[in-house]
């Protein structure tokens, strides 16, 4: 019985809002369906309020209430999850208010839809790249915002996104190995061209083996008058990693490829060091 009554009640309740509502989207009173614009805003009844407020838009441009307006309306889009769109009206507003009391929040929720629309790193990335510019610009205005730490917080996340997808390109490049092409090459430029865009991503160490892995495997593949050449850019990216990595989670695996490059152009491997690596390559190179 009480199941009943409740149910009855609601019922009611929504009769009567719809009533209201659809009472209000039948005026011709600008401002009761701006004031209800708000009232439901406050109630979290988004679709509602956007509805009203793109309903009355024209007719207060010019005016004082013009910002409050749109701003109200980026930020009903932005609540009711539709991100593209509010990132549309917040840019409009920061356009067009350039001093507007909102301007902070319109930078600042603006790059922040784009970064809640980002999407998988396996996806098309232009969302993200537009956000971290956002987010910057936004840090370029308002330095002192009590937002500036999240902003940065945001776009350091946004950066290493980007630099995952190229960790997936670069892996997937290796993989496919010489599977119509050389991908070794492929997969070693993109490593090196990340390494440069994102040095202090999660990555970094991800992206150097990469590099050594890819050129062991070049250097394995390739023909005889081009072997040694390559098999001393194997010794050199060790070092490199070596140097960068000293106790680094790939070093096992690093010196095993740097002492099969060794044995490979005829080498002796005790006491080798770097310098004396460099100088022997550096004979190489004049004989070349």
């Amino acid at each position: 019985m009480k199941i009943k009554l409740f149910c009855t009640c609601l019922l009611a309740t929504l009769l009567l809002s719809c009533g209201e509502y659809n009472k209000i989207l039948k005026s011709n009173d600008a401002e009761l369906r701006y004031e209800y614009a708000k009232k439901y805003f406050d109630e979290k009844k988004y679709g509602r309020t956007i509805t009203l407020l793109e309903s009355i838009m024209t007719t207060y441009v010019g005016s004082p209430k013009e910002q409050e307006i749109m701003f109200l309306l980026a930020q009903s889009y932005f609540f009711d999850k539709d991100y593209t769109t509010a990132t549309y009206y917040y840019t409009q507003y920061f356009n067009r208010f350039s001093r507007g009391e909102y301007v902070e929040l319109a930078r600042f929720n603006a790059a922040d839809a784009l970064y809640l629309d980002s999407p998988d790193a396996r996806l098309d990335q232009t969302n993200t790249i537009k956000a971290i510019q956002g987010f910057q610009d936004f840090l370029e205005y308002f330095p002192q915002s009590d937002k500036a730490q999240l902003a940065q917080e945001r776009m350091f996340e946004l950066q290493e996104k980007l630099a995952y997808k190229e960790f997936l390109s670069a892996r997937l490049y290796y993989n496919l190995g010489t599977y119509m092409g050389n991908n070794y090459e492929s997969c070693a430029i993109t490593a090196r061209e990340a390494l440069k865009n994102y040095p202090f991503s999660a990555y970094a160490e991800e992206f150097q083996i990469l590099i050594l892995r890819s050129k062991f495997e070049e250097a394995l593949n390739s023909i005889d008058e081009k072997k040694q050449a390559r098999f001393y850019e194997v010794i050199d990216e060790h070092f490199n990693y070596k140097n960068l990595y000293p106790n680094g989670k790939f070093l096992k695996e690093s010196e095993k490829r740097y002492l099969k490059a060794m044995q490979e152009l005829g080498k002796e491997v005790d006491a080798v060091t770097e310098e004396a690596v460099e100088a022997e390559k550096a004979e190489f190179e004049k004989t070349k």
